[in-house]
C-alpha cells in the first residue's frame, strides 16, 4: 500500500498519507532506541591488579611443580639408565614403578595448574586490552575480543597474541602531561614471547617423541627432552611473571596521569581508573 497522494511512499497516517505529505502535523516516527550498552567501546578503566596478583601466584606454583617434575624426569633417568646399562640384568623394577608414579603425579599437576593460568591470564590479558582501548585505541591493530579468540587458533596462537601485546604495551607506555609519549623498552614482553613460544614447540616435539619411543634407549633419551621442557617452562614462566607485573604496573602509572584522547561523541566520559558507569 502506497501513499493516496503521492503513490510513492508508504503511508504513516490514519487518512493514508505519506510523511512528506501529511506536512508537519504528520507523526514523527519513534527514534531508534539506543543500542545495548555491550555493543558500546569501553569508556572506562578496570584495575587488572587482582587478576595480575592471581596469574603471579599461578605461574609461581608452576615454576614449583616444574620444578619437581625435573627432579621426578631426572629420577626416571637415573633408574632406567641403570637398566640400560647392565641390559636390564639387575633392573629394580620397584625403583622404577615409583620413578614412573612421581613424574606421572607432577605431570598431573602441572596439567592442572597450566588450565588454570590459561584461564586466568586470558581474563587478565583481555583486561589489559580493553584499557589499552581506553588509553589509545589507534594503537590497537586488532578488535578487542581477538585478546581471548588469537590464543585458540592453531600456528596464528604464536604470533597473533603477541601482535595484540604490543598494541597494549605501547598504549599503556607513561605520557606526559602535555601528552607526548614515553617509549618504553619491549625487553621483557620479547623474552617472555620468546620463552612461552620455545616452551610450547619443545613441548609438542617432546610430547610426539615420547608416545613413539618403543626401545629403551629411546625412551631413555626422551626423558632428556622431558626435563629441558620442564626446565625451557621455568624460563617461560619467570619471564611471564615479569612481564605481568611489568604491564600491570604500566597501566596503573598511565591511569594515575589522567591523559586519554578525546571521548567519542555523544558516548558518556571515561571514568576515573576502577569505576565503572
Amino acid at each position: 500500500m502506497l501513499c493516496s497522494t503521492c503513490r510513492l511512499r508508504p503511508p504513516v497516517t490514519d487518512d493514508g498519507h505519506c510523511l512528506l505529505c501529511a506536512g508537519p502535523a504528520g507523526p514523527v516516527p519513534a527514534p531508534m532506541p539506543p543500542a545495548p550498552a555491550f555493543f558500546a567501546p569501553q569508556q572506562y578503566l578496570r584495575s587488572p591488579e587482582g587478576l595480575a596478583k592471581a596469574v603471579v601466584v599461578l605461574l609461581a606454583v608452576m615454576i614449583g611443580a616444574d620444578l619437581l617434575a625435573v627432579a621426578a624426569g631426572l629420577n626416571t633417568h637415573r633408574v632406567l639408565a641403570a637398566g640400560v646399562a647392565n641390559d636390564f640384568a639387575a633392573y629394580d623394577e620397584e625403583a622404577a614403578n615409583l620413578a614412573d608414579n612421581l613424574y606421572g603425579a607432577t605431570s598431573w599437576l602441572q596439567s592442572f595448574v597450566g588450565l588454570a593460568i590459561a584461564v586466568v591470564f586470558i581474563i587478565w590479558f583481555r583486561r589489559v586490552r580493553l584499557n589499552a582501548e581506553v588509553f589509545d585505541p589507534s594503537m590497537q591493530s586488532m578488535r578487542p575480543g581477538w585478546a581471548v579468540g588469537a590464543w585458540f587458533i592453531p600456528i596464528a596462537g604464536w604470533v597473533l597474541p603477541r601482535r595484540i601485546a604490543g598494541g597494549i604495551w605501547t598504549a599503556s607506555a607513561q605520557t606526559s602531561t602535555d601528552g607526548s609519549r614515553r617509549t618504553v623498552p619491549a625487553t621483557v614482553m620479547n623474552l617472555w614471547w620468546g620463552a612461552w613460544v620455545c616452551s610450547q614447540v619443545l613441548s609438542q616435539f617432546t610430547a610426539r617423541r615420547y608416545w613413539a619411543a618403543a626401545q629403551p634407549q629411546e625412551i631413555l633419551d626422551t626423558t632428556v627432552l622431558l626435563v629441558a621442557t620442564d626446565a625451557v617452562d621455568i624460563v617461560a614462566a619467570v619471564f611471564a611473571i615479569l612481564f605481568v607485573r611489568r604491564l600491570t604496573r604500566m597501566q596503573g602509572e598511565r591511569a594515575a596521569l589522567g591523559v586519554y584522547p578525546p571521548s567519542t561523541p555523544g558516548l558518556p566520559e571515561r571514568a576515573p581508573w576502577g569505576r565503572a558507569h
